[in-house]
């Protein structure tokens, strides 16, 4: 489990982080969002020791990580697929940071396999793609057989068969009762990756719950209507205080009213309806809208 206690840090005058509070519990993936400039890296980094909180705590299986011996028996992490000796091969990548926390060699050929880098193990890293690269980075995280694992942008350079395994790989490591904290800016793979999420803007908590809960928080959610009475109903759903787009191919785009209440105006007023569709809650929806105010730099279309 991952705590993070009253924290802010600060560089200079400027405040990364303000009065942050979360937990990270096991048994999820949980999902680390905000905008750029939010401090997700401050946050990521002060986890692992590698900067320290101006005030307030962060701990790791209840005390912070420079406290455990041997660390990645107990950490692992993907912060920077680039920040790699690019002369070494993967292998001996790997190797020595077993040597160097009391891990057993073995471990190396196990994970070098496992994210389907078995047959390149023996090339330099400078040789590699980004792709190749990310998969040695959780290769990595996984060397330690952690319980608790954090990843900063995983996904960059994968392809779909590379996102998919990655997919499948949280999900995994979660069930079998591990903390997983994955910072992303793909909302459509965190829609699918994670259960849980932390969301953050200008170093401060906006959310901490479940992705349900968070899609659920946006307020543009909509109904498509398709009818061959397509003035009849849009003055039905209008005075009834919806707002309707209409369309060129019979169809309206509803918002403000449920898919049922839309229904059960239109039998009440005596318009057929050939379609009634609502449309779920969408991740990237509510997170646009929840940190709008929370965006450091707008485009021009974003104000």
């Amino acid at each position: 489990m991952i705590e993070v206690r009253e924290v802010t840090k600060r560089y200079g005058a400027k405040a990364a982080v303000s009065d942050l509070s979360f937990t990270v519990r096991p048994g999820h993936v949980t999902g680390f969002l905000g905008p750029n400039g939010a401090g997700k890296s401050t946050v990521l980094r002060m986890m692992l020791g590698l900067h320290r909180p101006t005030a307030g705590s962060v701990t790791i299986g209840g005390r912070p990580f420079v406290g455990w011996p041997r660390g990645m028996r107990h950490v692992g992490a993907l912060l920077d697929a680039h920040d790699i000796h690019g002369g070494r091969t993967g292998r001996a990548h790997l190797t020595a940071l077993a040597v160097s926390n009391g891990l057993p060699r073995r471990r190396v050929g196990e994970v070098l396999e496992e994210v389907g880098l078995g047959d390149a193990g023996h090339r330099r890293i400078g040789g590699y793609s980004l792709g190749m690269k990310q998969r040695l980075g959780i290769a990595t995280a996984l060397l330690g057989n952690p319980p608790v694992l954090l990843f900063d942008e995983p996904l960059n350079g994968l392809d779909p068969e590379g996102v998919k395994w990655v997919r499948g790989l949280f999900h995994r490591l979660a069930e079998e009762g591990r903390t997983v904290f994955v910072s992303s800016h793909l909302m459509s793979e965190m829609a699918n990756t994670a259960t849980h999420l932390v969301v953050i803007g200008k170093g401060r908590l906006i959310a901490a719950e479940s992705l349900k809960d968070f899609a659920a928080r946006g307020t543009h959610q909509s109904v498509t209507v398709r009818t061959p009475d397509v003035a009849a109903l849009r003055t039905v759903l209008a005075e009834a205080g919806a707002s309707v787009e209409p369309h060129t191919d019979n169809s309206l785009t509803v918002t403000g009213l449920s898919a049922a209440r839309i229904g059960d105006l239109a039998f009440q007023s005596l318009v057929p309806v050939h379609e009634l569709t609502p449309h779920t809650a969408s991740l990237e929806a509510a997170f646009m809208e929840v940190t709008a105010d929370s965006v450091e730099y707008a485009s021009g279309d974003a104000r």
